[in-house]
């Protein structure tokens, strides 16, 4: 008889994880307030309001609420002077945002591989990426973990490059006590339903630079200036205000946002311990310069010759019979996406890529995070259960 789900047997788990996005009174509360001050728009005060309460947060002095986080992407490159003919260093494993943002604003993409141990840019590749057409650099802080910032922000001052953080994973990350979003010159945050703060769709700028808040405050708001007149453009501009609505909803979901990061962030520490014990199933490395992680992704590599060569699509397959939520990501480099491939960008080897997308990388999203801690252990109890019972999958 078969003991796995995935052949016919019972299940670890049947109850259901936490759903996203949550919401409670709060965002009701504050969208029917949205909806009778008749300002639905991008200059109601409650979209300052949230401004206000996200850069307080990350300890930024400007902080720009807009449409999406693929368009705050494309602003940040533009402010700070990419465009035809320049080059944007990339990492070769991201939502595809990160690289259609260079060529929307008419530069080439330049693929660099990712450290095996974090996903996240290997910055010691990048140096051998640079040209004299480099203009920018955009690290993901991938899953929520940041970047290797020691080492990356001495390499782009060397090389005069702008440093586009691309936090979308981030809320509420930190690196050596501080928060995400104010390393660089620019940060961008996406606020789209899977995130750990959502509006259903939305992104954020950020910046200390006084100079850069007030090219990104015009290029949001059509070219114009704080003090000209309303038809007035001092530059080439766009729309990329962010309605009342969505702001409303996102003070509301300001309210708990820290609440869930501790929640996430203990059930993590809670399955990397588990984790520790379980050969062939390497979580990402927690970097013990991250005070704060924001997991929006909780990342771990299969070695399928631990598991007796079990595909990892199997292994996923048979874990998610089992009641877990285990996704394998990324299947296809960014540079073999047809939009991305040669000749609109440029790539160097990327070896490690090429195994996260084939074999090796595998996920579970953030709301997992946010189930009772007894749920992690059901999450154990299923790869225990599939590690004694591996020789039916290798009849699957």
């Amino acid at each position: 008889m078969s003991k796995l789900a995935i052949n016919g047997g019972q299940p670890v788990r049947t109850q259901p994880w936490p759903k996203w996005p949550q919401w409670q009174a709060g965002e009701g509360q504050r969208l029917q307030a949205v909806l009778e001050s008749g300002e639905w728009g991008g200059f109601n005060p409650v979209v300052r309001n949230f401004e206000q309460a996200f850069a307080q947060r990350h300890q930024a002095t400007h902080c720009f609420a807009a449409v999406n986080g693929t368009l705050t992407l494309e602003a940040a490159l533009r402010v700070v002077g990419v465009g035809h003919g320049d080059e944007v260093i990339v990492p070769a494993y991201t939502f595809i945002a990160t690289a259609n943002a260079p060529r929307l604003a008419g530069a080439t993409p330049v693929f660099v591989d990712i450290d095996p141990a974090t996903y996240n840019l290997d910055v010691n590749l990048v140096e051998a990426a640079i040209t004299p057409r480099t203009k920018a650099i955009i690290p993901v802080h991938f899953g929520g973990l940041p970047v290797d910032l020691d080492a990356l922000l001495p390499l782009a001052k060397k090389h005069s490059l702008s440093v586009i953080e691309d936090a979308a994973h981030a809320h509420g990350s930190s690196w050596r006590g501080r928060p995400i979003g104010t390393f660089g010159h620019i940060s961008s945050f996406s606020l789209q339903a899977s995130k750990n703060l959502t509006a259903g769709e939305g992104g954020i700028l950020l910046t200390n630079d006084d100079d850069l808040a007030a090219k990104i405050w015009s290029f949001i708001n059509q070219g114009r200036t704080p003090d000209g007149a309303w038809f007035q453009h001092a530059m080439l501009g766009s729309n990329l205000r962010m309605t009342a609505w969505q702001a409303g909803i996102l003070l509301a979901q300001l309210e708990r946002f820290d609440a869930q990061l501790a929640q996430r962030e203990a059930n993590a520490q809670r399955l990397h311990t588990i984790l520790a014990e379980v050969d062939g199933l390497t979580p990402q490395q927690w970097d013990a310069r991250a005070d704060h992680h924001a997991h929006h992704l909780f990342i771990i590599r299969y070695d399928a010759a631990v598991w007796q060569n079990v595909p990892r699509e199997t292994f996923v397959k048979a874990l998610r019979a089992e009641g877990v939520p285990l996704s394998v990501g990324y299947t296809v480099p960014l540079y073999k996406q047809p939009p991305l491939a040669e000749p609109y960008a440029r790539a160097l080897p990327c070896p490690v890529t090429e195994r996260a997308c084939s074999t090796e990388g595998t996920w579970m999203h953030q709301s997992v995070l946010l189930a009772e801690p007894q749920a992690i252990d059901d999450i154990a109890k299923a790869i225990f259960k599939v590690r004694e019972n591996i020789q039916e999958l290798q009849r699957t």
